[in-house]
């Protein structure tokens, strides 16, 4: 495994006694999930998948709560320990509570269970030479046992309280259906097989991948059935999960306590504040015009107009690549093998847009994945510069590259094990505004998209917490308790989006408590920790090393983020 050193000897900072601590939690878990080990680009086990049945999870709880007591004994050495620490009671006391209350079984949603992570477990495997295929091949064999333990859990959950929501249960089989379906994911995966130099698999490697594809979808044509037999009979009509369980969602996405009801009115505030400052925005590309109409002339603009999905690949590298050659050693200092992003189209249509981060060695580089809804040929550059911005630089691609390129720096842990949203999905949104902010938008169509991705942002505090810990409704979306219908409307009044994206969207925010709120939220807590730097630090306050000291910190807790921070 390649080093990639960036600093220079008096950053070098010796291994201390919580860094071996945090870096045996991480070895063993990373023995708990052949996934995890195909994220890192780690070479073992690869035919196997992981144990997500009840048994698996007891596994993980045991290892969280056997190292907690090892911290409880530990002595920071430096700050650097003392951040890990932290950091690690907050994520592993986190994982423990979730495990009590059954809360690591229930899964069941459009974007985030277990039957995702199996699936998505093939899309970073390598795929250059024959016996690499092989592998692909064996651990589609091993799919069926990995969707039992899945269900297994489910059922589990459902014995401890936790019903899934029949919204849920719907979406995610109607999205296994189109990934088994003539020409969905497991077929194409066959058809598409090719080896490093773009020649055809061996014959009898491909009989091999075509037998084991088969039974992977065959187990997933199973698991949509008991998705729609089984668990339907136990579902629920509620999509609410009510305020307990959104509390505990929200501190994992987070790492930090919110005021629900003070946040929610917030949200609010913020939705208005938005859409006035859209307006503004409109009459200048429309003297006139509402912010619909505006939309409306973008999107009719050929200057702004991608036909095709190899065209939108062909724009997406582009742009991402045009992002780092013009930030670097102006307002960040991108390492070299972090200057590598690819822009990949997803090999689903669900209609998500993502980020993978690079294997650790760099081999792999990181990777931006846009999920094409089905039917979708055209595209607009106005409404997606800024989500280039997200998931490249200066957004996930930097932050997550970063760190992991700080061997000399972090621990294992710090650099590939500890993700909050908060922090990660708040910089990403911080980043958007940032490049707004550094000039990079002045065109105001582009502007106007950077809005519009902000006011999606917001709405999704709004619809988050005021859904699942029923909140009233704002007259504008009807009053009275939220339901599906309201918050489509609601949605649709405060965001331009194609209405595949915007039915993943909202369906998204009904099935995963927490997590769409954790944007806006930790963009603002990004926002807050700059200004209060600002007025520690008085006339010398020096963006860029700030930004360059946050990014060598990883990701963190936001509580954790702010005492690092600013004390």
């Amino acid at each position: 495994m390649t080093t990639h050193s960036t600093a220079s000897a008096s950053l070098q900072r010796p291994r201390t006694d919580v860094d071996r601590l945090a870096d045996e939690y991480f070895d063993r878990e990373l023995a708990l999930s052949p996934l995890a080990m195909t994220a890192l680009g780690i070479d073992e086990r690869q035919d196997e998948l992981d144990d997500l049945s009840p048994a698996g999870l007891d596994a993980h709880d045991a290892l969280a709560r056997s190292t907690l007591n090892a911290l409880d004994r530990a002595t920071p050495c430096d700050a650097v320990d003392a951040v890990t620490i932290a950091a690690m009671r907050d994520r592993l006391g986190l994982m423990t509570e979730q495990h009590a209350t059954a809360e690591d079984k229930a899964s069941v949603n459009n974007i985030a269970s277990g039957l995702h992570s199996v699936r998505e477990g093939f899309d970073a495997m390598p795929t250059d030479t024959p016996a690499q295929w092989e592998t692909i091949a064996a651990r589609l064999r091993a799919v069926p046992l990995a969707l039992q333990g899945w269900f297994t859990s489910q059922l589990a959950a459902v014995d401890a309280g936790l019903r899934p929501a029949s919204r849920q249960i719907a979406q995610l089989s109607d999205q296994v259906d189109r990934w088994v379906a003539p020409a969905g994911y497991f077929e194409q995966l066959v058809a598409q097989a090719r080896l490093r130099d773009g020649q055809v698999l061996p014959r009898e490697v491909a009989e091999h991948l075509d037998e084991a594809a088969d039974i992977a979808a065959a187990a997933y044509r199973a698991a949509a059935e008991r998705l729609r037999t089984q668990l339907s009979a136990v579902a629920t009509p509620e999509d609410a999960v009510g305020p307990e369980r959104y509390r505990l969602a929200s501190r994992e996405f987070l790492g930090t306590t919110i005021d629900l009801e003070a946040t929610y009115r917030w949200g609010l505030e913020q939705v208005a504040e938005i859409t006035a400052r859209e307006q503004e925005l409109a009459d200048r590309i429309r003297p006139g015009a509402g912010v619909p109409e505006a939309l409306a002339a973008l999107d009719a603009d050929e200057r702004y107009r991608i036909h095709g999905i190899d065209a939108l690949r062909t724009w997406m590298q582009r742009t991402a690549d045009g992002a780092i050659a013009a930030l670097d050693h102006t307002h960040f200092d991108i390492p070299e093998p972090v200057r590598t992003i690819e822009c990949c189209i997803a090999p689903t249509s669900d209609g998500g847009i993502y980020y993978t981060p690079p294997s650790d060695d760099f081999s792999r580089p990181g990777r931006m994945w846009w999920s094409v809804p089905e039917g979708t040929t055209d595209f607009s550059t106005w409404r997606e510069l800024t989500t280039v911005h997200h998931e490249g630089v200066p957004g996930h691609h930097l932050q997550c590259a970063q760190a992991i390129y700080r061997k000399d720096l972090l621990n294992n842990w710090r650099r590939n094990g500890c993700w909050v949203s908060g922090h990660g999905e708040g910089w990403a949104l911080y980043a958007e505004q940032l490049m707004a902010e550094l000039g990079f938008l002045d065109d105001p169509g582009d502007l106007l998209g950077m809005l519009d991705s902000q006011a999606l942002r917001c709405v999704r505090v709004v619809l988050d917490i005021g859904l699942h810990c029923g909140l009233e409704a704002p007259a504008q979306a009807g009053g009275g308790q939220w339901t599906f219908d309201k918050a489509w409307r609601y949605f649709n009044a405060h965001v331009s989006m194609d209405e595949g994206f915007a039915r993943f969207e909202v369906n998204r925010y009904f099935g995963w408590p927490g997590q769409a709120a954790s944007y806006r939220l930790g963009q603002q807590a990004w926002l807050d920790l700059r200004e209060a730097v600002r007025q520690q630090d008085g006339e010398g306050f020096d963006l860029k090393a700030l930004h360059a000291r946050v990014l060598d910190l990883g990701s963190l807790p936001l509580d954790v983020l702010r005492q690092a921070v600013a004390g």
